[in-house]
C-alpha cells in the first residue's frame, strides 16, 4: 500500500463512512469448528474480526496500516474488555510473522503473494480463513478496480499447499440486498 491507501482509511474511518461493524458472515458460521489458540486479523480495519475471535478466546494478533482504524478498533476493544495485540503496518513492506498462528483470517485484503506466504505462519493443524471480491462482468458491489478483486480460481492456487475444506466462487445477496461476488476458501495445515 502507500501513504495515500493509508490517507484513505483513515479518512474513510475517521468520517465513519466504513459502515462494516459485524464480523465477517464466513467466520462466523465456521468459528465454533476452530480449536481457540493464536489467531492472526491481516489488514483488520475497524477489528470486527479479531474482536470477535478474542471474544471466542483466541489470542490475537491484528494488523492494519490505518492508525484511524486501529485506534477505533482498539477503543471498542477495550470497551468488551478484550486484549489484543494492535499492529500499525504497511503490508508493502515485509513483516515477521510468527510461525504457529492456529488461525488466520484476511478479508477483503487482495495480497495473493502475501496469502501463500501466510500459509507458511501456520502451526500444524491451523486454519485459514479467507474471503475476497471476485472478477465478474456483473452489476455487484465493492471495488471497481480490478487489482482489488481475485480473478476465478487465484485464491484456491495462493492456498494450494493446504488441505482445502472450503472453496466457493459465488455473486450472493448480502444483508442489504446487494449484489456481492466473491472467491472465499477455508484451509488447513496438515499435522506434523
Amino acid at each position: 500500500m502507500s501513504e495515500q491507501d493509508r490517507a484513505k482509511w483513515d479518512q474513510r474511518y475517521a468520517e465513519d463512512s466504513y459502515q462494516k461493524n459485524n464480523p465477517v458472515t464466513l467466520l462466523q458460521d465456521w468459528l465454533a469448528k476452530f480449536p481457540a489458540g493464536k489467531a492472526l486479523d491481516v489488514a483488520c480495519g475497524i477489528g470486527r474480526n479479531a474482536i470477535l475471535l478474542a471474544g471466542a478466546g483466541f489470542q490475537v494478533d491484528a494488523i492494519d496500516i490505518s492508525p484511524e482504524g486501529l485506534k477505533q478498533a482498539k477503543q471498542t476493544a477495550e470497551s468488551q474488555g478484550l486484549n489484543i495485540n494492535w499492529v500499525e503496518h504497511d503490508f508493502d513492506q515485509p513483516y515477521p510473522f510468527d510461525t504457529d498462528y492456529n488461525l488466520i483470517v484476511v478479508m477483503w485484503y487482495v495480497n495473493l503473494p502475501l496469502i501463500t506466504r501466510l500459509c507458511d505462519c501456520l502451526a500444524p493443524g491451523g486454519y485459514l480463513v479467507c474471503q475476497e471480491h471476485l472478477v465478474t462482468n456483473q452489476a455487484v458491489i465493492g471495488p471497481r478496480n480490478s487489482g482489488f478483486r481475485v480473478l476465478p480460481g487465484q485464491l484456491r492456487e495462493a492456498v494450494s499447499g493446504l488441505n482445502v475444506l472450503l472453496y466457493e466462487e459465488s455473486i450472493e445477496t448480502n444483508p442489504q440486498g446487494e449484489q456481492v461476488a466473491s472467491a472465499r476458501t477455508i484451509v488447513r495445515k496438515g499435522e506434523k
